[in-house]
């Protein structure tokens, strides 16, 4: 549990939401990591009882909450299993976009259903050719009157088979140079013609997590539907970036310490040669490298948490912690899926299934290779000089 949560309306709301997820959630999660999708109908309940979104404003639906309560329900959602990713996409990283840019008229349009659970969201920015390279995206969008005519395809869309509304990264002006400036952000509606999904993609892990292909042939968006100026979009991006990649390492640091401690249980009671594998030398060096790391990515965190919450630009610590705080949960996950033996390799085990979830921790959200240059872009080691 982060430190930061020590305020007792806090904790009381952190109780409450687990309370919830215990009922709501964890009997059914298995069944939904089998079906291979977490149904609209727990969406629906979570809105119903105010989780989602909880820092969008009173008059839109939302609590107007301090980003302390997304912190609390981003880490309770992450214990009961990484495949509610989804909906911290939702909360934190999509639906900000509108707060953020929207018109007033959109956000009365959409953001109550956002709340409620009645509009589900997704970004789409990843191309089959295109991964970090958002400046050389070929989704195109040419006006006509009132109306974007949208082309091209998405793929590794979190959100995309349920989505209702998607922020689809597209180029209105191809021609442009430097190439980002040609890019802009249309939300594309569900049923919106010349708009279908492809095929719920099969992952390695977070198999409850929607990911889907979505297709744009001739698709005619409402200009009304422009998210911001045209344009911009590229700088909108790179704006929220730093939230999204912080939501990541917190979900990542919380996995780590959710393998921790049921390893660290494990190892109390497994029993190898006539005593518990915990009372080995080797067993517990590397429970103590792994609890120091753990505590090391925690203050790290308490510290970005409370500089993004007051607006600072940290986008280079955020960065570090992106990276390091991904690869270190990596690592855990290995290591305890060892100290588990053979019974770790066990899809009984929760430690199997942390093992899968965990690895793409390090790709999504801009890859750790790229979180590695803009830290040294930002020291100075950028190109040219």
């Amino acid at each position: 549990m982060m430190k930061l949560a020590h305020q007792e309306e806090l904790q009381v709301f952190r109780q409450t939401f687990r309370r919830f997820l215990e009922k709501e959630a964890v009997p059914h999660y298995e069944q939904w990591e089998k079906d291979r999708l977490i149904p609209r109908s727990f969406w629906k309940k979570m809105g119903e009882n105010g989780w989602l979104c909880p820092t969008v404003e009173e008059r839109y639906g939302g609590a107007g909450a301090d980003w302390l309560y997304a912190v609390a329900i981003i880490e309770e959602m992450e214990r009961v299993g990484s495949g509610l990713a989804g909906i911290a996409l939702h909360n934190e990283i999509v639906v900000p976009y509108l707060t953020a840019y929207g018109t007033e008229e959109q956000k009365q349009r959409w953001l109550p259903g956002c709340v409620s659970g009645d509009l589900i969201t997704a970004i789409a920015m990843t191309e089959p050719g295109t991964g970090s390279d958002l400046a050389n995206i070929t989704t195109t969008a040419r006006r006509e009157g009132d109306v974007y005519v949208l082309n091209g395809q998405k793929t590794f869309i979190t959100n995309g088979i349920h989505a209702d509304l998607i922020i689809v990264v597209c180029k209105t002006d191809p021609s442009a140079e430097p190439k980002h400036k040609g890019i802009s952000l249309l939300v594309v509606e569900r049923g919106t013609p010349g708009f279908e999904r492809g095929k719920k993609l099969e992952k390695v892990g977070l198999h409850c997590l929607d990911t889907a292909e979505l297709f744009f042939d001739e698709c005619r968006v409402p200009v009304r539907n422009l998210l911001g100026e045209e344009g911009k979009g590229f700088y909108y991006l790179m704006n929220q970036l730093q939230q999204e990649r912080l939501v990541v390492a917190l979900s990542a640091w919380v996995a780590a310490e959710e393998m921790f401690r049921t390893t660290l249980d494990y190892v109390k009671k497994r029993t190898a040669f006539g005593r518990p594998i915990g009372q080995f030398q080797h067993t517990q060096f590397t429970m103590a490298e792994m609890a120091t790391e753990i505590e090391l990515g925690r203050a790290f965190l308490e510290r970005l948490i409370e500089e993004h919450r007051k607006g600072v630009d940290c986008v280079t610590e955020v960065s570090m912690a992106k990276w390091w705080l991904t690869e270190m949960a990596k690592r855990v996950a290995a290591q305890c899926m060892q100290l588990h033996g053979g019974y770790g390799y066990m899809e009984e085990y929760p430690i199997a299934r942390r093992f899968r979830d965990i690895a793409v921790t390090s790709i999504y959200a801009g890859t750790n290779e790229i979180m590695k240059s803009i830290i040294a872009r930002r020291l100075g080691l950028g190109e040219g000089r």
